[in-house]
């Protein structure tokens, strides 16, 4: 990477960074030149995701800090980029990975099941970008990933791509707001991804559908996206020398009608 698109000596916080894609996030950010990354964890059923996260970014000599907490209240977040700031100092990147999938109709959603989705992939979002904008460094970069269900026309994902679809509003008032600072604002929508997160939610027949449904599946190992390939294009979002702002990108269709 070219010193105008790079993100050396750059400190990153990264909420839901323990494992799948925010784990590889942290450690390919490192493995590029941050100089110390923040990785939130939500509970102790992924504390050791999280400190073997900590190690690899160490080992690939950027300072690293597990920080536990559960981020559906804004006091919690609050206190998250504190905690992140005094380990490690000001973040000039973060990156929220945290979400929810239920995949059910309708009809049959609970009052607390969408109250618990809201809280995890819109509140949450939400403080996490006025976090963002009271802690993240001018001239910073601040990204959260939605789902590419915000461009489909699907059934089953309701709460789920109806709870993610606000973020695309917060994030361009977001970017207008913290523009002024230099600071970028962006969301990406990644596909169906071949990682834990994914399969719980879906039937054989589904998965069978989704590994098959993208024009470029039949390219990938699997037929869905790999966090391999997203990962490097969350690094150049969020590098010096790119100003996307505003946006909301979507990375593989692979959801439309089943």
């Amino acid at each position: 990477m070219s010193d105008k698109h790079s993100i050396k000596g750059k400190v990153v916080l990264i909420a839901g960074g323990a494992k799948n894609l925010g784990g590889l996030i942290a450690r390919d950010l490192a493995e590029h030149g941050a100089s110390a990354v923040a990785i939130h964890y939500n509970s102790a059923a992924t504390r050791a995701d999280a400190e073997a996260t900590v190690a690899a970014v160490q080992k690939l000599g950027a300072k690293a800090v597990a920080l536990q907490a559960d981020l559906t209240s804004a006091a919690a977040m609050e206190k998250l980029f504190a905690d992140a700031s005094a380990a490690l100092g000001r973040p000039d990147i973060a990156i929220n990975t945290v979400g929810k999938v239920l995949k059910k109709p309708i009809t049959e959603i609970s009052e607390a099941e969408y109250d618990e989705m809201s809280a995890v992939n819109a509140k949450t979002a939400f403080f996490f970008l006025k976090e963002a904008g009271r802690n993240v460094k001018d001239h910073g970069k601040v990204l959260t990933v939605v789902t590419s269900l915000l461009g489909a026309f699907t059934p089953f994902y309701a709460s789920y791509a109806g709870t993610k679809a606000p973020v695309e509003h917060f994030t361009r008032a977001a970017a207008k707001e913290f523009g002024a600072r230099g600071i970028s604002v962006v969301a990406v929508g990644p596909g169906p991804m071949d990682t834990p997160f994914f399969y719980p939610a879906e039937g054989p027949e589904a998965v069978a559908y989704h590994k098959t449904a993208a024009a470029l599946s039949a390219f990938s190992p699997t037929g869905l996206t790999h966090i391999e390939d997203v990962v490097p294009f969350i690094r150049h979002l969020v590098s010096d020398g790119w100003w996307v702002t505003g946006q909301t990108i979507l990375i593989n269709g692979g959801y439309t009608t089943k």
